[in-house]
């Protein structure tokens, strides 16, 4: 695989203010990671004869997390790759953070095939949802068998199966396959988490916007006063914003995806300028890999058409695993231009009740008992005991709705 051009933004290098846009001025997003978009849905004249290949082939049905790299492979979010990771491949990104080419790509994204799938040893697979229906197939260039243990290792810091990463990597169940993927559909997403725009689709409506720069942001936990503050002082500074909330597989007790979309929808509505705010949702699956996915998320972002990438307190974090700006030193680790995308680094923000406002310890002199400043933990303890987050947390519509959403999953249970 070829490297992606270089770009003049690098990790260290400070952010400048974006001069206005004019109707005329060019809009050149970055080159997506490896240079294009590698998108790996079958063209409609090809579907056909696959689809009739495809029935006759051993199936394999996706959980959670491999519907939702399947989802990034097939529109491009995951360029350069053009399928699941071979063995050499693997063991690069594993041990180095990088593919078998050099080129930097930080979490392997890999199928596991039960044993008794390839005991034929099929050439293609039929890849298929939990209902059975078909989605794709698979090449099966090779197979091979990594340690799961050994992986944890490098990927998370750590084997403690209490990490929920680690705890899904070692319940894998077989081999892993490597070769590219040919799909078919894409899995079927809930109306409710809205639209999921594809990498062309966001690059295409940025450049239609005129916008130069655009800075990504994600998230797995509901939008609250922080992540606005975060929000808005990147706005100051780029020309737009793409909210890229993620959807994919997390772990139990994390906020449900359609109710975390739901809150970002009725915060946009009150206080977002419309014109300079995407909001999309992010297919992918949570590692919980830290500083790890910190890097992902960033390279996918580029891929999207992202100059910038939003890196806050303990970004991809769970527990105590990682330390609270780790994620932020890990871009300090790549060459300028290596990875083509900025990070915007951001200490932890919160409300201060004697600045009567939004701030960061860079901002705010004050003690820490003037402060209001929660985990996303501690919120889900409050509206898991049917209390509202504090109005200096959370805007008072986004903490109605996600109220309402706690109270009917206490019902339901």
């Amino acid at each position: 695989m070829t490297a992606a051009p270089s770009s003049p933004l690098s990790p260290s290098s400070p952010v400048s203010p974006s001069s206005p846009v004019s109707p005329s001025s060019p809009v050149s997003p970055p080159s997506p990671h490896g240079g294009r978009l590698t998108e790996r849905l079958v063209a409609a004249d090809r579907a056909g004869p696959l689809t009739a290949e495809a029935a006759r082939l051993p199936a394999v049905r996706l959980d959670g997390r491999g519907l939702a790299d399947l989802e990034c492979l097939a529109v491009g979010a995951f360029s350069p790759l053009t399928g699941f990771l071979g063995g050499a491949d693997y063991a690069a990104v594993v041990e180095q953070g990088r593919l078998a080419s050099g080129q930097v790509w930080t979490l392997p994204v890999v199928l596991p095939v039960p044993a008794e799938v390839l005991a034929t040893g099929p050439e293609r697979l039929a890849l298929t949802d939990q209902a059975g229906t078909l989605l794709a197939v698979v090449d099966v260039e090779e197979v091979h068998d990594p340690d799961p243990v050994t992986e944890a290792k490098h990927v998370f810091e750590t084997d403690d199966p209490a990490h929920p990463g680690v705890a899904a990597t070692l319940a894998r169940v077989g081999p892993l396959i490597g070769g590219p993927l040919h799909v078919l559909r894409l899995p079927a997403a809930p109306a409710e988490l809205g639209p999921r725009l594809t990498p062309a689709q966001v690059r295409a409506e940025a450049a239609a916007r005129g916008w130069r720069t655009l800075a990504g942001f994600q998230t797995r936990n509901p939008v609250h006063r922080a992540h606005e503050y975060l929000h808005k002082v990147a706005l100051e500074q780029v020309d737009g914003l793409l909210l890229h909330p993620l959807v994919g597989e997390t772990k139990g007790d994390d906020v449900p995806a359609a109710l975390r979309m739901a809150c970002y929808r009725v915060l946009l509505d009150g206080y977002y300028p419309d014109e300079r705010v995407l909001l999309s949702a992010f297919p992918a699956a949570m590692r919980y890999a830290g500083p790890r996915e910190a890097v992902f998320h960033a390279l996918v972002r580029k891929n999207y058409g992202c100059t910038h990438f939003i890196v806050g307190r303990d970004h991809a974090g769970v527990g105590s695993y990682y330390g609270t700006y780790a994620a932020q030193e890990a871009f300090d680790a790549y060459d300028a231009g290596e990875l083509g995308i900025q990070p915007l680094r951001f200490e932890h923000a919160f409300f201060c009740r004697r600045c009567e406002g939004m701030g960061t310890s860079r901002t705010c002199p004050h003690p820490a008992r003037a402060r209001v400043q929660l985990s996303g933990t501690a919120v889900r303890d409050l509206l898991g005991s049917g209390q509202l987050p504090p109005p200096e947390l959370s805007r008072p519509e986004v903490a109605r709705l996600l109220a309402d959403g706690y109270r009917k999953r206490r019902e339901v249970a």
